[in-house]
């Protein structure tokens, strides 16, 4: 198991650095638009020019690189180019947020795409087709459709749940647990379809299996077969599934959080982008990155402790 975790740490570390250095690259070429969003439209081309060379946005784009993660290794994240505050403090502020939606969804998708694909694939027949169709239909549903609609009918109409804004945890955990209910459920639907779905077609493949038969054949109750055979030989797909949800959980809190009026990663990530912050740009994509190798790393844990198999690939 140690081996397996080194494995784990080191294709975790190379891919931060392959993606933290991909968005460098990318936001190379817009050096001089960064400088002009600074001084705003009214600058000259030498002041803008001036500012570029203040910034170190005229080196070559490697030395621009290399001196950055010379800096990270240090603790020390730059300064937002429009704000001058921190990284570090500016996504310490963000990242709870994000980071509560991930856990929750995380969470829920796991307990309902088990209980619900186990259940399906179990009883079969009208059971599991309208399973399946709503599955389908979860899985198709865009993120912001189902938030407009759970904002509209249980925000706006019924008065439930606040329609945007977040209260921090430590101030109130109910209100915490009020702000984040719906965009918790607008990120779940999705992810609860398309994991399902796979421990559904897990679990049926595991019941073909011919030690299933010898147990029921023991005379084994059915519910102790699922608990302890069949659900542990299944949870490996729904578990990778479940780890490959975390992207489209972070790709989707970018559309949320603005629909809800969060202040997480994804709404910074819009604002950042959208002024060339880069410094906040690579900071912001350095945390997402983390969520989910982070995320991804338990899971493979988890699924080697389940599949001893696992640990040898």
């Amino acid at each position: 198991m140690t081996t397996f975790i080194l494995r784990r740490v080191i294709a975790t570390v190379t891919l931060l650095l392959a993606v933290t250095f991909i968005a460098y690259l990318l936001l190379y070429p817009a050096a001089g638009n960064i400088a002009a969003n600074i001084l705003g439209e009214n600058a000259t081309q030498e002041q803008i020019a001036l500012k570029t060379e203040q910034l170190g946005l005229d080196r070559p784009l490697l030395v621009q690189y290399g001196d950055w993660l010379l800096n990270a290794f240090r603790g020390d994240l730059g300064r937002s180019y429009f704000t001058s505050q921190p990284v570090w403090d500016t996504l310490a502020a963000r990242l709870p947020v994000t980071l509560s939606l991930v856990v929750l969804v995380m969470l829920l998708t796991g307990v309902l795409a088990f209980t619900l694909g186990t259940y399906a694939a179990i009883r079969r027949g009208w059971v599991d087709r309208t399973f399946q169709v709503l599955a389908t239909l979860g899985d198709a549903l865009p993120h912001f459709i189902v938030a407009l609609f759970l904002v509209t009918v249980f925000a706006l109409q019924l008065g439930w749940f606040p329609a945007t804004g977040y209260t921090p945890l430590e101030i109130s955990p109910s209100k915490w647990l009020l702000c984040l209910t719906l965009p918790v459920v607008a990120l779940t639907v999705g992810g609860v379809a398309g994991v399902a779905q796979q421990v559904r077609s897990a679990t049926i493949g595991v019941l073909r299996n011919d030690y299933i038969r010898t147990l029921r054949s023991r005379g084994l109750s059915e519910r102790r077969i699922v608990l302890t055979s069949v659900l542990r030989n299944a949870s490996t797909n729904g578990l990778t599934s479940l780890a490959v949800q975390i992207v489209g959980i972070l790709g989707g809190a970018v559309v949320i959080e603005q629909v809800f009026a969060l202040p997480g990663l994804g709404s910074l990530a819009v604002e950042a982008t959208s002024r060339t912050d880069l410094p906040l740009v690579v900071g912001v994509v350095l945390a997402a990155v983390l969520l989910v190798v982070v995320a991804n790393l338990l899971v493979d844990i988890a699924v080697a402790w389940l599949n001893p198999k696992v640990r040898l690939s």
